[in-house]
């Protein structure tokens, strides 16, 4: 079993701060997009729902390592549980109308984000992760509830 506490640093890894600041652009363009190119908000509107349904999913992931991180040689339910959610709330939510399915990956994108700044307060998620997920995570809220409003 792994013991070793995360780092106390603070400061966002700037590989990490522009990777994350890359996959925000795609939210943003997609979630202006329907007002600026009405002619194609359908098609925007959908990008914008499935990349949601990716992202979150990826938010999963993420849990998914840091329990192994921790537990090399047995997860505990617990932790692996919390990282299959997301994927099982994203998924459907694809399949829900318009507002609905946009709503619900909000929702999921927000409440994944409270758990992150748990877990980071428990010494579970380094140290740094909040300076990350908080900016985004609030970046890709709004745009989600932009695209429920277009939809």
């Amino acid at each position: 079993m792994n013991t070793s506490m995360p780092s106390a640093n603070r400061t966002v890894p700037a590989s990490a701060a522009w990777l994350g600041g890359l996959g925000a652009i795609p939210f943003v363009s997609l979630a202006a997009g329907p007002w600026f190119l009405p002619e194609h908000a359908v098609l925007l509107l959908f990008a914008l729902k499935t990349y949601g349904a990716v992202i979150l999913s990826f938010l999963g992931g993420v849990h998914w390592g840091l329990a192994m991180a921790r537990s090399p040689d047995a997860p505990g339910w617990g932790d692996l549980t919390l990282s299959v959610a997301p994927s099982l709330v994203a998924w459907p939510a694809l399949l829900l109308p318009g507002r609905v399915g946009f709503i619900v990956l909000a929702a999921g994108v927000f409440a994944m984000l409270i758990v992150d700044l748990q877990l980071t307060r428990r010494g579970l998620a380094p140290a740094w992760y909040p300076g990350i997920r908080t900016p985004l995570s609030l970046v890709v809220t709004a745009c989600l509830i932009l695209g429920s409003v277009a939809s």
